[in-house]
This record gives structure tokens, C-alpha cells and sequence, in this order.
């Protein structure tokens, strides 16, 4: 009896450790799972702000051609019978179009390879035409090295390129009948080390190997130059497997905006002006999409509504130098452009800047500020009406590199990682295997340096975040004014406190970025618990805007971070000759001009002493940072010595030609004084 007590107690004692084992497995399951939520939770915000920052970025690049075409239309024609700021802003992209045989000839003679002698200290790769498999393979060697390429070289490739996509149609067509597949990688940026992955992991391109790059092969990464010599150099030696797709960044426009320009700048200080009028012709005869055996469409951006194949397959594509202004032969006054036109514009447009979205129908892409988003109706009746299955696009970056949508009629994929910041994404391709089109992706990482491949999942979203909240933070610099102006609506009391729903509602009120501030707020600013009032002000605490000449309105810091984009952007279009410099015959026009335009008079002389006061080091000549610092003087300075009350409109001009002089003069003696102590 007393066994059978002991077994009883023994059992008991075991139901109860086995049940605390069970409880305690619960608990740790549940605060795992809370987790790991918590984390998704993080990582998805973060994506949410790098996407609202970048397409920010290119809906701030429209609305800036915007502002100029509003001017422009508003101009009166010169003598010629074209609104001169239109020569000032554009002539850079309008000479380097090729009308006619003749200036087709111009073309050629200015960007000649011989008129380039390559020194004996040249220690970079040599390179002969007609291309070899292994002279590729010593390129690609050469940039692992970080060598550059010389410009006579990198000029022949592009001329060569040039001649091979002239003759190629508005929309290609692949075949997998040799080869039984092919592969499709999207947006690369500029991202040489994810050219190597795809390579090393898929193999170089050949006769049973071919590729469609899909556009954006440029901007934004370091190493665009060395990727678009890649890319047309494999093109050069498999012309019929290599399929190169027009992206929304093979564009003059986005290029002066996003990098490329600049860097090939930095690369071919003496021959970049060649070289980037060549480069526009180049991308204005990449072909606009791919068909894979009559079954599968590879555009970069999308389709609309109105996209038709059989019309784009018509055009010219060669009048559309530039996606975001008027064709070639047109001015920039929309409504003296035919109607047949305006429609081959748009499907371009939207072939290269739409995105899908999961409502049905079709509207304006109004995050991105171009093209179309497109619905999953409009997507089957393409899809119909053209005899296709499928729609394989980029141009949006995905965290796994890649994503089905539509239903599985539309698959995006985004080659270039770390797109954001290290460990923000994956990249990757897709490989399309025999008459079944059975895809097979494959995904990646390039890592920077050894170190990053070991770090956890938990450490890149930790990486990912900080990077964003700067980023985001930046975005809060530079409308610091607006903000405080809209808490302090909700403040009537003074107390330095609002609710969390108004400091929600105020934070998208002025950023505009549909972000999940409370999930977000914990990062951005303090609360008050007694209350659970959110102190406003703290929202700018960690900002460090620490300057001593800040006073009411916008700070100088706030206002630099806010218009130094616009800002560059604008010199670059006042850098007609692609110099890096604007000249003193550059300024003066373009200030002749925009001064005209807001009433003001200056005389021809004036003019020219504001340029002389411009250039600091006296030079002859304005780089950008003294066209840069020149602004933060006269924002600096004109707070304290602007009245509010005056305007442009009633400033004589001699007297804020006194002000401007007297504000840069000034500051140039402060900065000699600081420099003498």
C-alpha cells in the first residue's frame, strides 16, 4: 500500500514538472513569436521610409521640371522664335540630339576616339576592336582592382554600342528555342559587386546563356561607369543573347539628379563632357521592352490602361532623349505638341514609371509623380489582348529581391542589394527554363567586407533602422519651421505638450510620407507620463542643428538640408557645357534671365559683379560649392537685413545689388580674419 502511495505521489510530481515544462515551453513560444513580430514590425517601417524618401526624391525631381516648364511657357520668344531660358536650361540635352545626317556627323567628330591620345602612365586594361571574350575578362579583372577604364576606350565601346541598338527594334524579341532558358535581372544601380555575384553564381553571357538587363543601370551606386561598360561590352560580344531594356534612369535628366552625371565627373574630368553627350544619344536607342518567346513581357517599370505594343512598336524612340520632357524637335510648350505625340510620350512614360498596385483600374502614379499605377484587371486585359502570360518588371526594389503580384501575372525583381543600406535587401534574378517558362530565382547579399556576412538577422534590421530614423530624421531638419508651426496649433496653452494623435497628425500633415508614427514615435520624441502627452519640442532634440546665426523662420541648416538637391540640380542645368563649372557668360545669362522673369532690373554690369562676387576664389569661374556656400551667405545674412515687409517685386535693383554684394563681401572678410587667427 505504501508502494502504491509513492507511485501515486511519483506520478503526481511528474504531471506537475511535465506540465511546468509545457507552461514554460508556452511562455517562451509566445514571447518568441512576440518577438520576432516585434521585429518584422521594424523591419517593415524602415523599408516604409527609405520608399517614401526615395520616391520623394523623384517626385521632387518632376515637380522641379515642373516649376521650369511653368516658367518657360511663360517666357516670350526670342528673335529665333524659342523662349531663350530654354537654351539656357536644355541646350546641353537639345545639342547632343542628332537630327539630321549632318549634325549625326557633328556628332561623331566631336566624340572621335582619336582625337584622345592615352599617356604611356596609363596603366589600365588596352583594349582592341572587334572585343574578345578575353578582353572582358580582363576589364572585369581591372575594376577588381579599382582601375579605371580610359575614356578613348570607354568612347569606342559606346559608339560601338551605338551602332549594334540602332539597328535593333522598339521591342526585342528572345527566344529560348537554342538555349532553353534565360535570365532577367532588374535594377542595378550602379552595383558592380552585384554584377559579379550574378556572373559568379549564373555565368557570363553566351549562345546557351542569355540575359535581359532590365533597365536602371545607373545612378545612385558608386560604380555606374564601370557597370554600364560591362553591360555593353557583353552586349558587343553576344549582340542576339544580350537584351539591354530602356529603365526610367537612362535618362539625362535623373542622371544629373541621382549621380551618374557627377560621377563621370569625378572619373573623366578632360573627356566627360564627350562622354555624356555620347551617353544620351546611347540611351535614347536602347530598345524600350523585351517579348520572350511570344509569352512573356519584360518592361522596366509597367504597363496603363493605353499601353499598346503594336503602336509602341511604331515610334521613334530616338526623339525621347529625355522621358521627362518633349521629344526632340518640340518645345517645351505642351500644348504645340500633336496629339499622336502626347500618346507615344505617355506609353513610353508609362512603360518605364508605372507600378501595379492591388486596387483595380488605373490612376496617375502620384507617389513617384510619373506613370501609372495598374490594377490587376488592367493587367489581364493586356495580357489578353496580347497573347501573353506574363509580365516580368523592376523598378521597385523588394526585401527578398523579388515578388509576385496580380495573381501571379506580374513578377517584379530587383537585382541590386543592399539598395537602402546594408542588409535593407536581398537581390536577385530569374531564370526562365524551357517551354513550360518555369522560374527559378536566385538570391544574394554582396558583402562590402568579410566582417558583414556574419552578422544575425536581428543585427541588419538594427543596421537598417538606424540608417532610416538618420535619414528620416533629415527629412525632419528641413521642415523643422512647418512642424513646429502645426504643434504649435495644437499647443494653445504653451505647455510644450499635444496628444499623440496630434503629434501623429501633424507629422504627416507636413512630411507627407504615410509612416506609422506611432510605432515610430518612441524613436522620435519623449513622453510625459504623467500625462501621456507627447512633449513636442523633444522631436527635435536629437537633430543637432547647432548654429549660431539661426532666428525665426527656417534655420540655415534646416534650409540647406531642404533645397541642396534643387540646388545642385539647378547648377547643373546652368552647366550647359557639362564643365563642372558655370562659367561667367553661363551665370549671366541664366541670371539675366530668371531676373527678367521676376520683374527685376539689372543692368549687364550688375550682373557681372554679382558673379565676381560669387566666385570666391576668383577664379573666373563657379563651382558648386561656392554657388552652394553663396546661398547659405544670403540665407544667413539676408534674416537681419531683409525687411519682411520688402519683396522682390519692389527691391530696386541697385540696392539688393548693394545687399548681395555687401553680405558675400562680408562674409569673405570673416573667413579671411578666421583664417589669419
Amino acid at each position: 500500500m505504501g508502494c502504491t502511495t509513492s507511485s501515486h505521489i511519483g506520478s503526481n510530481i511528474s504531471y506537475t514538472k511535465s506540465r511546468k515544462a509545457i507552461s514554460a515551453a508556452i511562455l517562451i513560444q509566445k514571447w518568441y513569436r512576440s518577438y520576432v513580430a516585434r521585429l518584422e514590425i521594424r523591419r517593415r517601417y524602415t523599408w516604409t521610409i527609405f520608399q517614401s524618401i526615395e520616391y520623394a526624391g523623384e517626385q521632387d525631381q518632376i515637380k522641379l521640371y515642373n516649376f521650369y516648364n511653368s516658367i518657360l511657357t511663360q517666357m516670350n520668344p526670342d528673335q529665333d522664335g524659342y523662349p531663350k531660358l530654354i537654351k539656357i536650361f536644355n541646350q546641353r540635352r537639345r545639342t547632343s540630339t542628332v537630327v539630321d545626317m549632318e549634325e549625326e556627323e557633328e556628332l561623331l567628330r566631336f566624340t572621335s576616339p582619336s582625337q584622345i591620345h592615352i599617356n604611356s602612365s596609363y596603366n589600365g586594361p588596352h583594349l582592341s576592336f572587334p572585343l574578345s571574350l578575353s578582353q572582358l575578362h580582363k576589364l572585369v579583372q581591372a575594376f577588381r582592382r579599382k582601375q579605371s577604364l580610359h575614356a578613348r576606350y570607354f568612347i569606342q565601346i559606346l559608339l560601338e554600342a551605338r551602332l549594334l541598338l540602332k539597328q535593333k527594334p522598339n521591342i526585342s524579341k528572345a527566344s529560348t528555342s537554342i538555349s532553353s532558358k534565360i535570365t532577367v535581372c532588374g535594377d542595378l544601380h550602379g552595383k558592380l559587386g552585384d554584377l559579379y555575384m550574378i556572373f559568379h553564381k549564373n555565368g557570363l553571357p553566351a549562345v546557351d546563356n542569355p540575359y535581359i538587363f532590365n533597365g536602371d543601370f545607373v545612378d545612385r551606386g558608386a560604380f555606374s561607369v564601370e557597370v554600364i561598360i560591362i553591360l555593353f561590352c557583353c552586349f558587343l560580344l553576344h549582340p542576339n543573347e544580350v537584351y539591354l531594356n530602356r529603365g526610367n534612369h537612362e535618362d539625362p535628366v535623373m542622371n544629373i539628379r541621382y549621380g551618374f552625371v557627377k560621377e563621370i565627373h569625378a572619373k573623366y574630368e578632360v573627356h566627360a563632357k564627350k562622354i555624356l553627350r555620347l551617353m544620351e544619344d546611347v540611351f535614347s536607342w536602347l530598345p524600350l521592352a523585351t517579348v520572350i518567346d511570344n509569352q512573356i513581357l519584360v518592361a522596366h517599370g509597367g504597363i496603363s490602361d493605353t499601353v499598346d505594343l503594336d503602336f509602341l512598336e511604331k515610334i521613334d524612340r530616338h526623339r525621347f532623349v529625355s522621358i521627362m520632357e518633349p521629344p526632340r524637335g518640340f518645345s517645351e510648350d505642351i500644348t504645340n505638341i500633336p496629339q499622336e505625340v502626347l500618346v507615344e510620350w505617355k506609353q513610353i512614360l508609362d512603360l518605364l514609371w508605372s507600378d501595379p498596385r492591388h486596387q483595380l483600374g488605373c490612376t496617375s502614379n502620384t507617389f513617384r509623380g510619373g506613370g501609372s499605377y495598374f490594377g490587376p484587371d488592367v493587367t489581364e486585359c493586356f495580357l489578353k489582348k496580347h497573347n501573353l502570360k506574363m509580365l516580368i518588371r523592376s523598378h521597385e526594389c523588394k526585401q527578398e529581391g523579388y515578388e509576385y503580384s496580380h495573381n501571379g501575372m506580374v513578377l517584379t525583381v530587383f537585382s541590386a542589394s543592399n539598395y537602402y543600406e546594408y542588409g535593407s535587401n536581398r537581390g536577385a534574378y530569374v531564370t526562365i527554363h524551357g517551354p513550360e517558362h518555369r522560374c527559378h530565382f536566385v538570391q544574394y547579399m554582396s558583402h562590402h567586407s568579410p566582417s558583414l556576412r556574419k552578422i544575425t538577422f536581428t543585427q541588419r534590421v538594427c543596421l537598417t533602422e538606424t540608417s532610416a530614423i538618420d535619414d528620416l530624421r533629415e527629412r525632419i531638419v528641413s521642415s523643422k519651421s512647418e512642424l513646429t508651426k502645426e504643434f504649435r496649433q495644437y499647443d494653445t496653452d504653451n505647455t510644450g505638450k499635444i496628444s499623440v494623435n496630434d503629434w501623429c497628425f501633424c507629422m504627416e500633415m507636413v512630411l507627407e510620407m504615410g509612416l506609422p508614427w506611432r510605432t515610430l514615435r518612441p524613436r522620435l520624441v519623449q513622453i510625459d507620463n504623467s500625462d501621456g502627452c507627447v512633449l513636442w519640442e523633444t522631436t527635435f532634440e536629437q537633430l543637432s542643428i547647432r548654429n549660431r546665426y539661426s532666428g525665426n523662420g527656417p534655420s540655415i541648416t534646416e534650409t540647406l538640408y531642404r533645397h541642396k538637391d534643387n540646388l545642385e540640380t539647378i547648377f547643373m542645368h546652368i552647366d550647359r557645357d557639362n564643365s563642372g563649372y558655370i562659367s561667367m557668360n553661363e551665370f549671366e545669362d541664366a541670371f539675366g534671365l530668371l531676373s527678367q522673369q521676376l520683374d527685376i532690373h539689372f543692368g549687364d554690369q550688375e550682373i557681372k559683379e554679382i558673379a565676381s562676387c560669387l566666385d570666391i576664389n576668383k577664379d573666373g569661374k563657379i563651382d558648386f560649392n561656392e554657388f552652394l556656400e553663396a546661398f547659405r551667405i544670403v540665407d544667413r545674412h539676408g534674416k537681419d537685413k531683409v525687411p519682411k515687409t520688402s519683396s522682390l517685386e519692389t527691391t530696386d535693383s541697385s540696392d539688393l545689388l548693394t545687399k548681395v554684394k555687401g553680405m558675400v563681401q562680408k562674409e569673405h572678410v570673416l573667413i579671411e580674419d578666421e583664417e589669419e587667427r
